[in-house]
């Protein structure tokens, strides 16, 4: 199916950038001359085929949004997926310039211009250590657009409602009628808006976590009642709004929405952040898809349900890999921490020298990294390790926890970043019946994704929660800033198990420690 993709893509682009072309030839030619210079056969054939090509133009932008989401599911295909659909969306906006009666158009340019210009500057200047963050941004730009949308869209209906008609004549007042909008427009119009109302306060608020400007958690008590009882009122003033169009009851249930927002937001610690990031997204394709509705645009609305129920599964799979429920996810405050559990025995803690003679002579090491990794910014030392140890004929792999790291698939953008092979990444379910086979498993910034106690503790806060089973590796390294808990508040009964030996120190300089002993024992010297 992969092999045949480029040519289906060539001929949709066959099919699409003509039509398109001469869309974009009548459109102009309409502006340019006036309906009556323009012969009656011409006139009738250019009012006919606009709408045609329009609508063939979104048909196929929703089908390359489909190829593109379709190779976004593999590393190997992921970054030409992202141009097809990019593609996709590029046809789409040329078409919707084509719709009859668009108005302020140089203000539309300025606005695509100016955001372009934003997000193309933005994307290039970031750290790769910075992508949780810009991914929260720009999923909170895209509800704020839909949320955006709503609320002109719905201030306009409240104008059209409240014109005085009293000497308009009865054709005029007829007209006006056929353009007031039914009641599925408005519920999904203030849907959509509360929604992606809620996307872009949240995640802005995710974004100030990510970041460091705002790292503590903010609870108080009896917050889940009062968050149920903001969203009601949310739902109520939401209500009022569609039914009375008041100006003033859809300023309020605007202010409402974004303060729902922050409130779902503000209990959750960065190690739940995958999860919110994918919910967000989820909600912003729903938005998005709801103010298409609105607008009458297609590509909006195909485009927004693409990309809602890929959020809506990768939250769940998200969830499933912490062991939460989705309801838990929206209506309560995980991310908490647990009770300490004391753990028998001690950490015993090992010299670089010593693990890079374990690893040099071992025949499989497996690297497990986690959101430590990310912090030291260690992935290109890692792999510069990895490959030193290929060289010498070791086989070796990573190994990926689902919810490792700040967003979904963080480690792997670091792994790829730094240059890691797709065949040598393994996800936890392909790696887990391997461990017991490995000689060596190294542990660089994974805590609670690596705990044996998920598997062996009722009590514990994260039993449940799928793990990798790095405890059954022969021998286990893990690199280790300290001695402190991981996100859940517990001690890692991996760290005091007998076969693991720890590594103190930052996991940059730890690594380039390992990558210097093992150039040492192939004679390179320091």
């Amino acid at each position: 199916m992969n092999a045949r993709h480029p040519r289906i893509v060539a001929a949709l682009a066959a099919v699409a950038l003509p039509a398109l072309l001469l869309g974009i030839a009548s459109g102009v030619l309409s502006h340019l001359l006036p309906l009556g210079q323009m012969s009656f056969f011409g006139a009738r054939l250019l009012m006919e085929l606009l709408p045609i090509l329009i609508k063939s133009s979104y048909l196929v932008a929703a089908t390359l949004f489909l190829l593109g989401l379709q190779r976004m599911a593999s590393p190997r295909t992921a970054r030409s997926g992202i141009r097809w659909a990019g593609f996709g969306m590029l046809l789409a906006t040329a078409a919707t310039f084509l719709l009859p009666g668009l108005h302020n158009l140089p203000l539309i340019v300025l606005a695509i211009v100016l955001g372009t210009a934003a997000a193309w500057i933005s994307a290039k200047k970031v750290a790769i250590t910075d992508m949780p963050q810009m991914v929260a941004l720009y999923n909170g730009m895209g509800g704020g657009s839909a949320a955006a949308i709503g609320a002109v869209e719905l201030l306009r209906f409240s104008f059209l409602m409240r014109r005085d008609t009293t000497h308009w004549s009865e054709a005029a007042i007829a007209a006006l009628a056929a353009r007031q909008p039914d009641a599925t427009t408005l519920a999904l119009a203030v849907i959509g808006s509360a929604i992606g109302a809620v996307s872009l306060s949240g995640s802005i608020v995710a974004w100030a976590k990510l970041d460091g400007r705002l790292d503590k958690r903010v609870t108080f008590p009896a917050q889940q009642a009062f968050n149920l009882l903001v969203c009601v009122a949310m739902l109520g003033v939401g209500a009022w709004a569609a039914t009375s169009l008041s100006p003033l009851a859809i300023v309020l249930f605007f202010v409402l929405a974004l303060a729902l927002g922050v409130l779902m937001t503000l209990p959750i610690g960065g190690a739940d952040m995958p999860v919110v990031i994918s919910l967000y997204n989820a909600f912003t394709g729903l938005a998005v898809a709801f103010e298409g509705y609105v607008l009458g645009n297609e590509a909006l609305i195909i485009a927004g349900m693409m990309v809602g129920a890929a959020g809506i599964l990768l939250t769940r799979l998200m969830a499933k890999a912490m062991n939460r429920p989705i309801r838990g996810v929206l209506f309560s405050n995980f991310g908490g921490g647990g009770q300490a559990q004391a753990i028998a025995g001690s950490q015993k803690p090992i010299e670089a020298g010593d693990v890079a003679a374990m690893m040099a002579y071992a025949e499989r090491v497996v690297i497990v990294p986690g959101y430590g990794m990310a912090v030291a910014q260690a992935q290109h030392k890692i792999w510069e390790l990895a490959q030193r140890l290929i060289e010498r004929g070791v086989k070796v792999k990573f190994a990926i926890h689902p919810v490792a790291g700040r967003m979904p698939g963080h480690m792997n953008v670091l792994l790829a970043e730094a240059g890691v092979p797709y065949d040598l990444i393994a996800d936890m379910d392909d790696i887990n019946p391997e461990f017991a086979s490995i000689d060596v498993s190294l542990v660089i910034g994974a805590n609670d994704v690596v705990n044996p106690v998920a598997r062996t503790d009722p009590a514990s806060p994260i039993y449940g929660m799928p793990i990798l089973d790095v405890v059954k590796s022969r021998n286990v390294v893990v690199i280790k800033r300290g001695k402190g808990t991981g996100f859940a508040g517990i001690e890692n009964a991996l760290f005091y198990a007998d076969n693991t030996r720890m590594l103190y120190g930052d996991g940059a300089e730890a690594a380039g420690a390992l990558v210097s002993e093992l150039k040492a024992l192939d004679g390179g010297g320091h």
